[in-house]
């Protein structure tokens, strides 16, 4: 089993918000994460997020990725990087 990577997000409300993370991969320049919403073998819901950090910055900053075509592409390479792993992807 895989040790699973854990990150915490924070909502615009202040609250906490953990996502485990799948993959991650960097593509000309940007990185990128896909993270799920449950750990282990629980269905979770899966999302891409773009890390928005600057180079002096001491935290990552990662905001969801929304736009269907960048989302389309993402998707298909992490399908592809994910191909080994026990990981149903379904849109």
């Amino acid at each position: 089993m895989m040790q699973e990577e854990k990150i915490t997000l924070w909502t615009d409300d202040g609250e906490p918000v953990d996502f485990y993370v799948l993959e991650e991969t960097r593509i000309n320049g940007m990185n990128y994460l896909m993270v799920t919403d449950s750990q282990g073998e629980e269905d979770g819901q899966c999302y891409v997020l773009k890390d928005m950090s600057g180079d002096g910055d001491s935290e990552a900053v990662y905001e969801f990725v929304e736009n269907d075509g960048e989302l389309e592409y993402l998707y298909r390479i992490f399908s592809e990087l994910l191909g080994d792993m026990d990981v149903d992807l379904q849109k």
